[in-house]
């Protein structure tokens, strides 16, 4: 896997399709690294004429950890964050965006369509606040503003994510663990067959597992707080996508960030999840498409895909 220097830090990257092409760079989520971004997902953006760009965010898959800052405690900060007292991460998602944007700038790449999902969604909101003149267009899907009222994971999803792996370094417990939760966020309406589920943990595992670097990229977006403020400058055309049953990150989180950002889309997918299931691939490929080429008009009103 090739690697770069970027913003004083190591960033495994990955690239796809012709570099004379349109270039596309999607930002992975909380704990995912680039391989989250399915296959057929990147080979269909490919098909439609980019040149597409993943790579590992900071503390995640290859790239650089920050192990010695320790694992904080999100008792704490969630406490702390009720309190309205400052946070001190060992870096913020600006700092994210920055890395982001270095990507684009060691690749050679001065504009690219910006494609970010749940956490990447976030840091993707902010590259397009901060460096307006980098980012052809903004895609955020399953993500937030981070505006304080905003409805959380339901019962089952928080559940999902508290819950521990039985026994600290066995891999088995781990593969469990990561499928139970992804069986929880999932989309109720396209769910994905446990055994696939199973290949995709057990391949990302085999490649790299860092618990500590999940945690400070919470405590990241933690810190980050309200970004309406930041979305209400953004000028990229802006597409929002979220999923009417997302369980992790609710639609009305989806609404708010498509509201705060001037002239943005709200596509609202019935039946979806906190995921990419393979039976949306399409769909939002199409979405992407149509919002990278200009072809869907600004609107304010979701649009529903309702399953067939």
């Amino acid at each position: 896997m090739p690697s770069l220097n970027a913003n004083g830090i190591r960033i495994a990257f990955d690239t796809a399709g012709d570099p004379k092409s349109v270039p596309l760079l999607l930002v992975s989520g909380l704990g995912l690294q680039l391989t989250a971004w399915p296959d057929e997902f990147v080979e269909g953006l490919v098909e439609l004429g980019f040149y597409v760009i993943r790579f590992d965010n900071r503390d995640s898959g290859l790239s650089t950890k920050f192990e010695h800052a320790g694992t904080p405690s999100l008792g704490l900060a969630w406490l702390k964050s009720l309190l309205r007292i400052p946070l001190k991460p060992p870096y913020r998602l600006e700092d994210m965006a920055d890395d982001a944007i270095g990507v684009l700038s060691a690749l050679g790449v001065a504009r690219a369509h910006v494609v970010g999902m749940s956490m990447g969604g976030m840091v993707g909101q902010l590259m397009a606040a901060k460096y307006p003149s980098r980012v052809l267009s903004l895609t955020s899907i399953m993500s937030s503003s981070g505006r304080r009222g905003l409805p959380g994971p339901t019962q089952a999803a928080r559940r999902a994510l508290l819950r521990r792996p039985r026994g600290a370094g066995d891999i088995d417990a781990a593969i469990d663990y990561n499928v139970q939760l992804l069986q929880a966020i999932g989309s109720p309406a396209y769910p994905t067959p446990e055994k696939h589920l199973r290949r995709r943990v057990a391949r990302a595992l085999r490649r790299n597992c860092c618990p500590g670097g999940v945690v400070r990229q919470m405590l990241a977006v933690t810190a980050c707080g309200d970004r309406t403020p930041q979305l209400q400058t953004i000028v990229a055309p802006t597409l929002v996508i979220h999923g009417a049953a997302d369980p992790l990150v609710p639609l009305a989180c989806g609404v708010d960030t498509a509201q705060a950002i001037p002239g943005a889309r709200l596509e609202v997918i019935e039946g979806m999840g906190h995921d990419l299931p393979s039976q949306l691939l399409e769909r939002l490929l199409a979405l992407i498409d149509a919002h990278a080429h200009g072809k869907m008009a600004p609107d304010s009103t979701p649009r529903l895909f309702v399953k067939q």
